[in-house]
């Protein structure tokens, strides 16, 4: 498949547009809770592929998963490099400027652009939940690939029931990069990651788990999804 038409794929698969609302976060370690305003955003039906992934950058990691899952071993700052080169190659103002630091603190995001951007963890949990207040959106084995239905690996984008607004893999699959840091005063440059992954028991697959590491950090069921500001 060409380039031109991959990218133009990324318009076929349009992304969802998401209501502006509000959410109240929990960290699970720390017991505490925040509340935070939303505003209308757009969001991708389901995460990054690996031929996507692959048209944009003009490679991708090696695997044996095929074009259509999720693109993996991919850090939080190559998936911040990889929403600008998509910008630029579809005309939009990028999102983000960046630099050499591995610790990702020289990049700052403008979300003014309309460029694509990682989502806020606000945003991402807002959307997976889409207006529900439990542990998930459905069922887990509807709704996700997860350690008891996937054998052990990665399966293709949009093969589960999606959630009330139409986002597939919000849930299982592979875990989310999102923008944020996740305690700077504790873990310094760690971002946050969300949403559970194929190789996770059903406790790592809910709304409301969190996850972090740094962002140079590559593994095997950690990808990322695309958003853009309204």
């Amino acid at each position: 498949m060409s380039v031109e038409s991959i990218l133009r794929q990324v318009d076929a698969e349009r992304m969802r547009s998401i209501p502006a609302g509000e959410i109240v976060l929990r960290d699970e370690g720390t017991r505490t809770e925040w509340k935070a305003e939303v505003g209308a955003f757009r969001l991708a039906p389901h995460p990054v592929t690996r031929e996507l992934y692959h048209a944009v950058r003009g490679e991708v990691p090696e695997s044996s998963a095929g074009p259509r899952t999720p693109v993996t071993e991919i850090s939080w700052n190559e998936a911040v490099r990889f929403c600008n080169l998509l910008s630029q190659a579809r005309g939009l103002r990028p999102c983000y400027s960046t630099g050499d630091d591995p610790d990702g603190l020289h990049v700052l995001c403008d979300w003014q652009a309309d460029g694509y951007r990682l989502p806020s963890e606000a945003e991402w949990e807002y959307a997976c939940r889409a207006g529900t207040s439990g542990d998930r959106y459905g069922d887990l084995d509807e709704i996700a690939w997860h350690r008891g239905n996937s054998g052990g690996e990665v399966h293709d984008v949009a093969t589960r029931k999606p959630n009330a607004w139409g986002l597939h893999d919000m849930i299982g699959n592979v875990w989310e990069w999102c923008w944020d840091l996740y305690d700077p005063e504790v873990y310094g440059p760690y971002r946050v990651f969300r949403g559970g992954g194929g190789f996770d028991r059903p406790r790592g697959c809910r709304a409301r788990c969190r996850r972090k590491s740094h962002p140079t950090f590559r593994i095997d069921d950690l990808g990322f999804r695309l958003a853009r500001t309204l």
